[in-house]
Parts: structure tokens; C-alpha cells; sequence
């Protein structure tokens, strides 16, 4: 029984042209082996899978051949070539730098550097994911790689370019591999099945491929599975079923249930799909990747972006038209936010449900609108809807002289109020009544009635006046209720408002408050004089409370103060200066505000 080989390993290719999807760089590296224009040092970089480390083979065995092809490819029979493809030629060195990744490996490459080759021309030294060297392994390698001997060519590859030293990258010629299309996937695999007498459905090698995401070697791997899976039957059923993909009929049937808002069907879907196994970011994700592919196919232009299987392709473009694009749109915008809360969620089939019934009403929510080349979404209304007025009717009002008390009020169906002449109408203005009368107009079928409104002025005009008076009288002379401010009461107020503080238990605000000294400017403002910015900073914090207390104390509700600091240098020194018989009363009331009242109760004065 002879041993099995992955695909991967077995159909590696061997020269320039069986490299897929790499024509840019294949070319590039014959035309300079033809041209005998190569660099002594290559830094092949790009995605995983995609042929970096296979090309940097390649070329070390092209350039060892002994009787090359006039276009630059090995001939695959001279000794080089058969060494090379046996794995004991001596002139090509790799090096795994994953594994090998110390100075003291650097170090033994660059003394294998100094010997030159034994047969061939050039000795080649292949350094596999090399952004696993440490900064001083990269150090240690800098003047080799920057002047190697003239039969020394390195070839560096990595698939994370960006960890690479600057000092490295200037030194090597760098080639940038992309992801392998889909198309040149599908021709690959096909090659290989037919190569192999396997049976594979085109649309199934195009979920393959889709599905290795620009990796070669991916989807060979998934292709030995399904084989083996399938006992060499690749299907696009068990396929789906192989890789835990849902079939795009179902996102066709789930799109039609909510464009016709049917969510009793989308619902039962969903349910159908979970049943299968198949979890609910998998349905979101393959939703989103659904409706883009419907965006890419609603214009010509771009819908060489489809990568779709044939068989569905014309089924996309025929539904592209028929969704309108502001569906498609707000649609991805909601499946990309449930998809990224989806991990977040608790319970997360009713997450997808949600979104589901979001999805089902979406059409008749928004819309998009260009207004001069900006798209924007805008909210649809059915349609716009009046304010309903109940109409006004015409109010007949008449007062008796005797009764001025009682009033008639008639209720009549709206008139329009004509108006032939200014000189027609008459306005007459009585105190205390009111009166507005319009004269009879001849021509008119009817006579317009008069109104007449009695109203006392103390109640009406005459109070309104009033309360404008007592207003603009209290604006000029102040709150007359209001206390006046003398230093003694302020510094009573001020130790209550201190004993406050105390019996929160803000030991910082008290100490910084009896440091504070106050003086009356006038009968609206006081000033708290501190010591520093600290000082001021705690008073500043109590603001809101301290007006408060102070305008309640003094009745006053227009009563303000102004924080001032006088910083002093000699507070020390000042502080030993005993203190005079009234600033010693103040502080003591300051502290014990009853001490105030004693002294009046007794009628005591002040030396």
C-alpha cells in the first residue's frame, strides 16, 4: 500500500509556470534570471498558502540549473535539479525561524555563509517566517544581509511584514504576494480532480474555494476531506453539508418571505435552519454576505465582483432587480450590527429573531433619498396628516345694565367678518367698560351684533397694573423683609452654617471656613476674604449650599458673595499678635452663636 501524500505536498509545483495566481511575481523573477539581474537578498511576503515559500524553492532551483530554458525555468533532468527535487542538494539551506529564532542561530547561518558552494553557482539560504527573529538575532544578521559574498543569495519570507525591521526591508528586494482568486482556485482543483478520476461538481469546487478564502493550500486540504468523505463524489450537497455551509436557496426563499412581510414563514425558516445545527451568527453572516452579492449585481459595472458559483449567478442578477436598493442596504447595516452584538447577547436564537422581524418591516420604515449626490436615509410616513381644528364659532355676548353680573353667551355657526370701510367701524373705549361696536353695513342680508364687556379694573387691567407696580417697586428698593447685614449677624450666620459642615463630618471644610475672614460691602454682598487658592477652593466647593444658607438667614434672596485671597507671607508671625477685645467676640460667636443672644438678653456692650 503506498503511502498517502496530501494534495498540497503532492502537486507542489516544481517550475514558474505551474505557480497559480502569482503571475506578476513568476515573471518578474524569470525576466531577472534570464536578464542576470538578481538581487542577493528577497523578501517574499503575503497571506497564508498562497505560494511564497514554494516560488523561493522554485527559484533556488532555477538559478542552480545547469541547462536553463531560454525563458527562464529549470529543466528538471540535469544533477542540480534531480538533487534538488530529492531533497539533497547542498547548496540550497533552509532555515526555519519560528523554531530557530536566537542570535546563536544567526550566527551559525553566517558562518555557513563564508564557504562557498562545491557544485553549482550560487548557494541559496531560504529563511521561513523570519518575523519570528528577535531584534537581536536581526541585529546579528544586518552586514551579512547587506553585503553577502557574491554566491550568497537569501531569500526571507513571512506572512506579517510589518514586524520586520526597517533596516531589514531596505536590504531586500521585497515581492508582495496576493490571495489566489476564486476562479484560479476552481481551475486548480478541477486540474487536480481530473489528474485524480474524481467526480466534482463545478458549483462545489466554487464553495471550496470560496470558502479557503484566497488560500491554495486551504482549499486543497478541505478537498482531500470532502474525497474522503464522499469516497471521491464531490458534490455541491455534501459539500454544503461537509463544510457546514447553508445552501443559498435558502437565503432566496428567507428574502422572499420578508420582502412580502411573511413572518410567520421567515420565522418557521429560521427554525428549520437551527434545527440543522447551524448557529445563529452563521445565519447572519451568510445573510449579509447574501444581500452584498445582490448589491454587487444590481449594477453592471461591479458585478464582475460576484464570486458566485454559474449556476446562481443569473439567479442573483434576476433578483438584484426586483430588491429595491434601499432595502439591500438598510438591511446589511442591521445584520452587521447583530452580528457584532451577537456574541454579547444572552439569549441568542432570540436575538436573530429580532432581527428577523426588523428585517420583515424594514420596507416600510426607510427609504433612500439623493439630495445633490448625497444618498441619505429617510423615514416614510403614509401620509401627512392635518391637525384636526374643531371650528370656532361665533360668540354673541350681551349685558344688561341693570345685571352687570349676568351674561348671555350664544353659540352661532362661523360668519366671515367683511370689512368695507375704515370710516364704518367705531371703536369707543370707557373706563370702567369696555365697548366695541360696529356700525351696520347697509349692503349686507344682516346686522352684525354688539359687544359689550363690562369689567372691573381692580380685577382686570387695574390689578395687572398693580402687581407691575409692586414688582418694579421691589426691583428698586429690594426684598423690604429682608435683614440687614451687620458684621456680628454675619458671623453668626457663618458659624451655623460652619456647625452644618460639622455635623457631616467635613472636618477639611470647617478648619478652612473659620480661617476665612468676612466683610459687608453692602446690604446685598458680602466678601470672604482667604488665604490661598487651596483655601478659596474648599469654599468654592460648598457654593450652592452656603448662598442658599445665606440668603435663607437674611431673607434675602438677591444676597451674593465674593471669594477674594490676599495670600500672606508673614501669616506666622501675624498670628502671634494678640487679638483685639471685637475680633475675639466675633470669633467666639462665630463658634458659639447662643453667645450672641446672651449678650443681648443681658444688654451687655463691648469695651
Amino acid at each position: 500500500m503506498d503511502k498517502f501524500v496530501v494534495s498540497a505536498r503532492k502537486y507542489r509545483p516544481q517550475n514558474f509556470l505551474t505557480v497559480v495566481g502569482q503571475a506578476h511575481i513568476t515573471t518578474t523573477l524569470k525576466n531577472a534570471i534570464k536578464n542576470n539581474q538578481l538581487a542577493h537578498a528577497f523578501l517574499f511576503c503575503g497571506p497564508r498558502g498562497v505560494g511564497k515559500t514554494t516560488c523561493a524553492r522554485i527559484l533556488a532551483k532555477t538559478i542552480n540549473c545547469e541547462n536553463q530554458s531560454k525563458d527562464g525555468e529549470a529543466c528538471n533532468i540535469c544533477n542540480s535539479c534531480i538533487s534538488f527535487d530529492a531533497g539533497t542538494s547542498l547548496n540550497i539551506h533552509e532555515l526555519d525561524a519560528a523554531s530557530n529564532n536566537s542570535v546563536d542561530d544567526i550566527r551559525s547561518l553566517v558562518e555557513q555563509v563564508r564557504f562557498a558552494p562545491q557544485a553549482g553557482k550560487y548557494k541559496v539560504y531560504i529563511v521561513d517566517e523570519v518575523h519570528m527573529l528577535s531584534s537581536s538575532a536581526f541585529n546579528a544578521f544586518l552586514k551579512t544581509l547587506e553585503e553577502p559574498p557574491p554566491y550568497a543569495i537569501f531569500i526571507l519570507a513571512t506572512t506579517e511584514k510589518h514586524k520586520i525591521l526597517p533596516t531589514i526591508l531596505s536590504r531586500c528586494q521585497t515581492f508582495d504576494f496576493k490571495r489566489i482568486t476564486n476562479n484560479d482556485t476552481v481551475e486548480h482543483l478541477q486540474e487536480i480532480c481530473d489528474k485524480e478520476s474524481i467526480k466534482a461538481d463545478k458549483a462545489a469546487l466554487h464553495i471550496i474555494a470560496q470558502k479557503s478564502e484566497g488560500c491554495m493550500r486551504d482549499s486543497l486540504s478541505i478537498l482531500d476531506k470532502i474525497v474522503s468523505f464522499t469516497n471521491s463524489q464531490v458534490t455541491y450537497a455534501n459539500t454544503l453539508e461537509h463544510l457546514n455551509i447553508l445552501d443559498e436557496d435558502y437565503y432566496f426563499k428567507m428574502l422572499t418571505f420578508l420582502q412580502q412581510q411573511d413572518l410567520s414563514s421567515s420565522l418557521l425558516m429560521y427554525d428549520e435552519i437551527n434545527r440543522k445545527g447551524f448557529e445563529g451568527d452563521t445565519v447572519l453572516n451568510g445573510f449579509a454576505e447574501f444581500l452584498r452579492n445582490l448589491l454587487v449585481s444590481r449594477d453592471a459595472k461591479v458585478a464582475m465582483l460576484l464570486e458566485v458559483a454559474e449556476d446562481f449567478k443569473q439567479k442573483y442578477l434576476q433578483t438584484a432587480q426586483k430588491i429595491p436598493a434601499a432595502y439591500i442596504i438598510s438591511a446589511l447595516n442591521i445584520l452587521s450590527e447583530a452580528e457584532l452584538n451577537y456574541k454579547q447577547s444572552r439569549n441568542k436564537r432570540l436575538h436573530v429573531e429580532l432581527t428577523i422581524i426588523k428585517l420583515s418591516y424594514l420596507q416600510q420604515a426607510l427609504e433612500l433619498v439623493n439630495n445633490d449626490g448625497v444618498v441619505s436615509k429617510k423615514k416614510i410616513i403614509d401620509g401627512a396628516k392635518t391637525v384636526a381644528f374643531r371650528a370656532l364659532p361665533v360668540i354673541s355676548v350681551s349685558q344688561s345694565k341693570s345685571e352687570e353680573s349676568n351674561f348671555e353667551t350664544k353659540y352661532q355657526p362661523p360668519k366671515p367678518l367683511k370689512t368695507k370701510q375704515p370710516s364704518e367701524a367705531k371703536l369707543i373705549i370707557e373706563r370702567p367698560s369696555i365697548e366695541i361696536k360696529k356700525l351696520p353695513n347697509n349692503n349686507a342680508n344682516q346686522n352684525l351684533d354688539t359687544i359689550t364687556t363690562t369689567a372691573a379694573p381692580k380685577t382686570t387691567l387695574g390689578s395687572l397694573s398693580k402687581i407691575r407696580q409692586q414688582i418694579t417697586q421691589q426691583n428698586k428698593n429690594g426684598n423690604p423683609e429682608a435683614i440687614l447685614i451687620t458684621e456680628e449677624e454675619l458671623y453668626v450666620c457663618w458659624g451655623q452654617f460652619i456647625e452644618k459642615l460639622r455635623i457631616k463630618s467635613n472636618f477639611s471644610a470647617v478648619t478652612n471656613f473659620k480661617a476665612a475672614e468676612l466683610n459687608v460691602i453692602d446690604n446685598n454682598t458680602i466678601e470672604i476674604i482667604t488665604q490661598g487658592e487651596i483655601h478659596k477652593a474648599f469654599i468654592e466647593v460648598e457654593r450652592s449650599n452656603l448662598i442658599t444658607h445665606l440668603q435663607n438667614y437674611f431673607n434675602n434672596k438677591v444676597l451674593i458673595y465674593q471669594v477674594m485671597v490676599i495670600e500672606k507671607e508673614d501669616a506666622a508671625v501675624a498670628s502671634d499678635v494678640p487679638l483685639t477685645r471685637k475680633q475675639q467676640y466675633l470669633k467666639i460667636i462665630e463658634e458659639y452663636p447662643l453667645v450672641k443672644e446672651l449678650k443681648e438678653r443681658l444688654k451687655l456692650e463691648l469695651d
